[in-house]
């Protein structure tokens, strides 16, 4: 493929809210392309995902989806897992403090991580790197080195540092170190490009080529992709606010989840998490402008793609028909996981039991919601003995049968 070929798929729906900056990295990217081909060898591309949780979720395969991209065209990839900045937690996208995790914790939570990731990478062509690595061997003096080259105003002006600041909300002095840990990422990786979301701006282009240029390596290329709203529409999809998508969900669940998603957010999951072409994206919102398609169908037609892509076509049509049986047709699914009961427990613990709550308080709310029921009657005490076997529903797509 030519590069200016390349170039347009590259650059199609990054985001850098300034033109400028935008016009920059599309044309370093541009020359480095042309290079890298002159030089017969493949771009060294990255993206860094730090185990704060066991979970993965939608919003991370915005990242993924264009680093696949860059796979495809015979680019590099490696799949960073952020085992020490983890100890940390990105502030970028946060106006308070993170709760600091163990090492412990992490090396838990980082698991299944590649695993969950090559449901969008060529596991083939993948390197997976841990950035303790290196970061567990910096000494405090190549600290000093590195912050040498930052001001304290610049991590002050930050939003979210702004934010805490004007609040009189404390910013912790480690939390500044992330940004010059990622960037170090960046340089030991060789990095000729590190793709990342929008919020993370300051720590790739300021922080990592400033760190880059500082160690006399060549600055590597930002590639800042928007950032997917969750489940709410709205907000930043994320698992601690509970709107999030995770990738370890069956495909009818997910399937389920994605028609959750309010109408409002559909043209940002059709551009961030589809393989649909611009084209293909501008036919259907065109159909749904003129009320050539519903709302409804375009979303069953998103969801499907959305489940075929990270599973197979065939789960994603086993998903959809689940989906119209239950939903449009009133059915419980034909096929449910099965839980032996122990007399005497109350109903929130086989709610827990049977893993359909993570908490004794989410089980609580649902049950004060009405949320659970059991073949159909709506169980409105989570305190009293567990009524007897039957079908146990949680919300509109969770089902145990209870043996």
């Amino acid at each position: 493929m030519d590069i200016q070929k390349q170039l347009e798929i590259l650059m199609s729906g990054t985001e850098y809210g300034d033109d400028e900056l935008k016009a920059a990295m599309a044309r370093e990217l541009g020359e480095r392309l042309v290079e890298a081909e002159k030089e017969k060898r493949p771009l060294k591309v990255y993206t860094g995902y730090d185990p704060r949780t066991a979970d993965l979720h939608l919003g991370h395969t915005v990242t993924m989806r264009k680093m696949r991209q860059f796979q495809d065209l015979g680019h590099e990839v490696t799949f960073l897992i952020g085992d020490y900045t983890a100890l940390i937690g990105d502030p970028s996208d946060k106006d308070k403090l993170r709760p600091q995790l163990t090492l412990e914790q992490i090396e838990q939570n980082a698991i299944t991580y590649a695993e969950q990731a090559f449901r969008v990478l060529d596991r083939e062509k993948t390197i997976v790197r841990h950035n303790s690595e290196w970061l567990a061997k910096v000494t405090f003096a190549q600290l000093i080195e590195m912050a040498s080259n930052f001001t304290l105003q610049q991590f002050i002006l930050r939003e979210n540092f702004k934010l805490r600041w004007e609040r009189n909300d404390p910013i912790f002095l480690h939390e500044t170190f992330y940004s010059i840990m990622q960037a170090y990422d960046a340089y030991m990786l060789k990095a000729d490009v590190q793709v990342g979301g929008t919020e993370q701006l300051f720590s790739i282009i300021t922080a990592g080529r400033k760190i880059m240029t500082f160690y006399g390596a060549r600055p590597n290329i930002g590639i800042l992709m928007p950032i997917l709203p969750g489940t709410d529409g709205v907000i930043r999809m994320s698992k601690s606010l509970g709107n999030h998508i995770p990738l370890k969900a069956t495909p009818e669940d997910m399937y389920g989840k994605v028609m959750s998603v309010p109408d409002i957010a559909m043209p940002a999951f059709f551009r961030l998490i589809t393989r649909w072409t611009p084209d293909e994206i501008a036919a259907i919102e065109a159909d749904l402008k003129v009320e050539k398609c519903h709302p409804r169908d375009a979303k069953m037609k998103l969801a499907k793609e959305i489940v075929a892509s990270l599973f197979t076509d065939q789960d994603a049509e086993r998903a959809e028909k689940a989906f119209i049986d239950l939903f449009q047709n009133g059915n419980i699914p034909d096929e449910m996981p099965e839980f032996k009961l122990i007399a005497g427990k109350q109903v929130v613990d086989i709610l827990i039991d049977a893993g359909l709550c993570a908490t004794r308080s989410e089980a609580r709310r649902l049950v004060e919601q009405k949320g659970v029921r059991l073949d159909g009657n709506i169980l409105a005490d989570a305190q009293v003995p567990f009524p007897g076997k039957g079908v146990l529903q949680v919300g509109k797509r969770r089902f145990v049968k209870i043996i």
